[in-house]
Parts: C-alpha cells; sequence; structure tokens
C-alpha cells in the first residue's frame, strides 16, 4: 500500500530512487515501463517502484512500501529484492532492468557465467580480492521463484556473484549499500557487456 503522499514526498529515500529512476530511464535502459528498483527503509522493509510506471515520470507518490515481516504473493522478481534484502542488512539498494546489451548479452551467452578479465573498471565491481582479475557474471535461466532464490543463495555461498546476475532474457540485476554504489555498479556493468559484445563481434570478423 502506498504511504500518504505528503510522507513520501518528505522520504529522502524516496526521492533519490526517484531520481536514480529518471537516471535510468533517459539511457534507454527501461523499455516500455520495465525494471523494478528499491530501497531498504528498514530491517523488514522497502519501497518499490510501481509495475509498470515510466520511470521517466517516476516521483515519490509512485512508490509502494513492502514490508516482507508481512508476507503476501509475490512475483519472481520482487521475492529476489526481498531475498537480497534478507541476505545481508548491507544491501540498500536494488535495480533490475532490461537495457538492449544486457538482454541480448544474456541469451548469446550459453554458459552459467561469464568470466570479464583484463578491464579495469571491473575492479569496481569485484565482491573479493580474486574477483579483481577475474571478475564472473552469473547467468541464470528463467525458472520458478523458489528454484531462482535456491541458485542465487548456492552462487553467494560459492562466491561468484560480483554485485550482478543476467536472468536469461528477463534482465540485469544489481545492488550496494547505498544509491550512489548501486548506480556505479549497474553503469559499471553496462559499460562491462557492451566492452563484450564489441568484442565478440570483432572477434568474429576476424576470423
Amino acid at each position: 500500500m502506498n504511504q500518504p503522499l505528503h510522507t513520501q514526498q518528505l522520504n529522502p529515500y524516496a526521492i533519490q530512487l526517484c531520481t536514480l529512476g529518471r537516471w535510468i530511464a533517459q539511457r534507454q535502459w527501461l523499455p516500455a515501463g520495465s525494471g523494478l528498483f528499491s530501497v531498504r527503509t528498514s530491517e523488514h522493509s522497502a519501497l518499490f517502484t510501481a509495475a509498470g510506471k515510466d520511470k521517466n515520470e517516476l516521483s515519490p507518490a509512485d512508490l509502494v512500501a513492502y514490508d516482507w515481516a508481512k508476507p503476501k504473493e509475490q512475483d519472481t522478481a520482487t521475492a529476489i529484492h526481498q531475498f537480497l534484502y534478507q541476505l545481508k542488512p548491507q544491501h540498500k539498494v536494488v535495480l533490475q532492468i532490461h537495457g538492449l546489451q544486457a538482454t541480448v548479452f544474456s541469451r548469446l551467452i550459453k554458459a552459467d557465467q561469464h568470466l570479464f578479465v583484463g578491464y579495469e573498471l571491473q575492479q569496481l565491481v569485484a565482491a573479493t580480492a580474486a574477483q579483481r582479475s577475474c571478475c564472473p557474471l552469473a547467468i541464470l535461466d528463467p525458472q520458478s521463484t523458489e528454484l531462482t532464490l535456491q541458485e542465487l543463495h548456492q552462487r553467494f555461498e560459492r562466491e561468484t556473484l560480483a554485485y550482478a546476475f543476467l536472468i536469461r532474457g528477463h534482465g540485469l540485476y544489481v545492488w550496494g549499500d547505498c544509491i550512489d554504489s548501486a548506480k556505479r555498479h549497474l553503469e559499471t556493468w553496462q559499460f562491462l557487456i557492451a566492452c563484450e559484445l564489441e568484442r565478440i563481434k570483432a572477434s568474429a570478423l576476424l576470423n
């Protein structure tokens, strides 16, 4: 349920999330009102963008408060956000986008992850020391919510997530410990994916 308008307008988390949402939308990473953003507001709650809302026109009044201490039916994307928040308290912001390059990359790569090597910017999304030299981007196949969450839990345990993962054909998820870090992770992963697509294309032409 939406909080009262005046409450949302004064909420700094809501204002920051809307500003970020408009910045992302201007980069054409959210066709047809797609994507889902959220920001943690307490140990058990977060603000979410409304489904189908054009993020270019996002305002605090469009955000929905969700308390996972009071369970209710939810789709896979919302469940993933909740999972990430419950997994680690330092996760404060979660973003899901449907950018063209990320979506194509998720369909092009058949393995369950892709390793990024040799890019200086991969250090910005490395979650461990080892990922600074060999940074993985996990790629999951679409499946039931329960199986998706099980697979994510396993990949966190194996340390094969670097603040992001792809669901094939369904978009790129990133997260951070604040608005700025989530934005940095998103922009970095978009750049790295674009670089790999260009590298793959160039390799095909040379061969």
